[in-house]
């Protein structure tokens, strides 16, 4: 299979401190992936790479088959969709939902004086009948809960028909109503074959929905474990990576993780 993501001993350096440290990984066609990692591993530093705002000090990046360095990144973030809490907020909080998707095929934040296809409207009102939200059309952007707002930007996220969606911690901040829904959607978008390769960055293997097929696990900007998700998701190895001892189960397709009690055999 082709590969969409190709890092090469990709370190990255800022105020002499290594955020990146020669971090190899290789995502192909047809894969999800989670990256997970304790606060400062390094996950949200992995995904500015892989999104094309953030070069590498030194190693080699490809995404899409383009190398950073040697392309048009304005052009190769046209075919990246994105989802993160900056997005959210450089988004007017005053627009209709259905200018917050539709605007993203200009991959501007707010309406200015573009002009719009019907085709445009007709992707926009597909993208958010998928994820649910067709009735919040409407509403402004600003008056959305916070589980409305996840789901909204994610379906702006696809507006481009990206090749590659990087979705980073679109669970943070809802409650458990809010973060089911959001996980719920999730998982028909990870199962749709027809869905971009997917890349969701988290905290919390709760957060890991149904269809998911790889994991990335990161500690002080370091690889600690990658691979198939259900040979590389171990106790053993969420423990290595949190820097505590951690049992993990496993119930309806869904991952659970708590602290191990002493004698109790982990999986």
């Amino acid at each position: 299979m082709t590969a969409v993501i190709e890092f090469s001993d990709v370190t990255i350096v800022r105020d002499d401190k290594r955020l990146l440290d020669r971090v190899s990984w290789k995502v192909r066609e047809g894969e999800r992936w989670v990256l997970l990692g304790p606060n400062g591993a390094g996950k949200t530093t992995l995904l500015q790479v892989a999104s094309a705002h953030m070069h590498p000090t030194s190693g080699k990046a490809k995404i899409l088959g383009e190398r950073l360095g040697r392309v048009d990144v304005f052009d190769l973030r046209t075919r990246i969709g994105h989802t993160s809490s900056s997005v959210a907020e450089a988004l007017p909080k005053g627009e209709p939902v259905r200018d917050v998707v539709m605007s993203a095929a200009y991959a501007v934040t707010g309406r200015w004086q573009e002009s719009y296809e019907p085709e445009d409207h007709a992707r926009a009102n597909q993208m958010m009948g998928e994820l649910g939200i067709l009735t919040l059309a409407d509403r402004t952007f600003g008056t959305l809960s916070e589980g409305e707002k996840k789901r909204v930007l994610i379906a702006r996220s696809l507006m481009s028909d990206p090749e590659l969606l990087l979705l980073d911690e679109p669970a943070a901040g809802l409650d458990l109503g809010g973060r089911e829904d959001l996980i719920a959607s999730l998982k028909v978008l990870a199962e749709d074959e027809e869905s971009p390769v997917m890349v969701l960055v988290s905290h919390h293997v709760e957060e890991i929905p149904q269809g998911f097929t790889h994991v990335l696990m990161l500690r002080n900007g370091k690889v600690s474990a990658s691979g198939p998700i259900e040979h590389t998701l171990t106790a053993e190895k969420l423990s290595a990576t949190f820097g505590m001892r951690l049992a993990v189960d496993t119930a309806g397709g869904r991952y659970s993780a708590r602290r191990a009690d002493y004698g109790r055999r982990s999986r």
